[in-house]
């Protein structure tokens, strides 16, 4: 199976490294594109040994399954470009922020088979956490052939549609989170002494550990907490500190708006897409003839949802 990146950015990377770490993918078997401007990311996929090209057709007549990894505002220009040249036998899966199925589909030939994606940065480490959705013309297995693409890179899970923007506020926009908290904790162990390097690693190895026991013990994460707050203890001081501050409302709340983020995008594009359309039905009704769209330079997502 062939497998091509439309965009070249950090979470393409993200999803290249970790494939090819797991050992089922080789680098022949990939192929990237990204313009000429953002030739320092081709480079860093040239590196790796895969395939690349400034060519974005040409990724689609080599690959059986095809990655659009560019930004929102230019998922409409690269489906364009790639539209001709796309035959029933290719699977289309989309990474674009808040971008829906319906979208994509309305921009490619009928009956496309598309699959939207909310992946993670850890998939480079192969500690991803992958939701995906599969769209309405998809053929039997597909599913299946997305499921062995994601887990290569680690935990992947199927969802119903609805639910992938609020898998980007969780685990799309996460790790950005837990980095922002190591960061915290690390700052705190120097406040009080430690060495910078000492801290990270702890900070680092203590998130690790909790996220092990979660997944590992199957303890609700509130039984864990306790286990570690003893009577008049240094964690339970600790703990008043954070309900003060309100840490678990914050968390929520920042949740809640990579989640409506990623919702005003996949709003704003269908508003565009619709206010082409009342355009182009207003030129055809008065007898008007409108200019061709010019064609926007591609960019690459860089993992930042």
């Amino acid at each position: 199976m062939k497998i091509g990146f439309i965009g070249a950015g950090k979470m393409a990377q993200a999803l290249v490294r970790g494939m090819l770490a797991s050992g089922r993918f080789s680098p022949e078997c990939l192929i990237a594109s990204s313009p000429k401007r953002d030739e320092p990311l081709l480079n860093d996929m040239k590196k790796l040994g895969i395939q690349t090209t400034n060519d974005n057709v040409e990724v689609t007549h080599k690959s059986d399954v095809i990655f659009l990894a560019v930004k929102p505002p230019l998922v409409r220009t690269v489906a364009a470009e790639v539209a001709p040249s796309l035959s029933k036998d290719k699977l289309v899966v989309s990474i674009a922020l808040g971008i829906t199925i319906r979208s994509i589909e309305s921009l490619l030939p009928t009956k496309a088979r598309v699959v939207r994606v909310m992946p993670n940065t850890p998939a480079v480490v192969r500690a991803g956490a992958s939701a995906y959705s599969i769209g309405s013309a998809c053929h039997e297995g597909d599913s299946d052939i997305v499921y062995d693409i994601l887990s290569t890179v680690g935990y992947a899970v199927e969802v119903p549609e609805s639910l992938v923007d609020p898998v980007t506020g969780l685990s799309g926009s996460g790790p950005s989170y837990m980095f922002c908290a190591i960061e915290a904790l690390s700052d705190g162990g120097v406040k009080m002494g430690l060495p910078r390097a000492l801290a990270l690693k702890l900070a680092a190895h203590t998130l690790l550990g909790a996220a092990k026991m979660v997944l590992e013990t199957g303890q609700h994460p509130a039984a864990l907490k306790d286990d570690v707050q003893s009577p008049s203890g240094s964690s339970i001081y600790a703990m008043h500190h954070l309900e003060k501050s309100a840490f678990r409302g914050i968390l929520i709340d920042a949740v809640e708006a990579a989640c409506n983020r990623s919702k005003d995008t996949g709003d704003t594009a269908k508003q565009s897409e619709n206010l082409r359309y009342h355009i182009t039905d207003i030129s055809f009704q008065h007898g008007y003839r409108t200019a061709p769209s010019q064609p926007v330079d591609e960019a690459n997502p860089d993992g930042k949802y």
